[in-house]
């Protein structure tokens, strides 16, 4: 495998790695109201577990309030249930069948300790970036055990790929300062 190859597949694993972090920093709760903090709760659909999703419309009626519309109306009391059970905090209020849920503020106490989880969620990033920059620098070695590449070129490789690996760390590091900052506004 050459090189460049190598070096493609490293990068996008980074990237992934970045996605990832994004994806899990987007469920935790801000200040606001966002339909992805129900993303993970499961709803008993006909016995069979279903993400909320897939048997409701949710919705963000205002910067503190999210709406749950059920596709069926005689699910709006399991709804409630799995809302109530997630461990999210939340309490749903039901009219008709439309379920409200009221986000209560966020204390000073419960901020810190979302911003010590984006602190663990961001150090897990940057320890999978740091892996696959380890995995290319040992396939760079056996490829220049096996003579398939000069040391000039793994000294170049490796410089690269540390490059590569500063740059999207301090892209982390940049994330990671802006959600804290959103955690912390009041």
């Amino acid at each position: 495998m050459s090189f460049e190859m190598m070096f493609k597949e490293a990068e996008a694993r980074m990237r992934k790695s970045i996605d990832a972090l994004q994806h899990e920093l987007s469920k935790l709760r801000m200040g606001r109201a966002n339909p992805s903090l129900l993303a993970n709760v499961m709803v008993d659909y006909y016995g069979s577990p279903m993400p909320l999703s897939q048997v409701a419309n949710i919705s963000v009626l205002d910067a503190r309030t999210l709406t749950v519309a059920p596709w069926e109306k005689k699910l709006v009391p399991t709804i409630e249930k799995a809302i109530m059970t997630a461990g999210l905090g939340l309490n749903p209020s039901t009219s008709g069948d439309l379920i409200r849920i009221p986000l209560p503020a966020l204390t000073e106490e419960r901020r810190r300790e979302l911003v010590k989880v984006v602190k663990t969620e961001v150090e897990n990033a940057k320890v999978s970036v740091r892996n696959i920059r380890r995995d290319i620098n040992n396939q760079v070695k056996d490829s220049v055990k096996n003579k398939t590449m000069t040391e000039d070129e793994e000294r170049s490789g490796q410089d690269r790929v540390q490059k590569l690996t500063d740059n999207l760390v301090a892209e982390i590091d940049k994330i990671c300062q802006k959600k804290e900052a959103d955690l912390m506004e009041v």
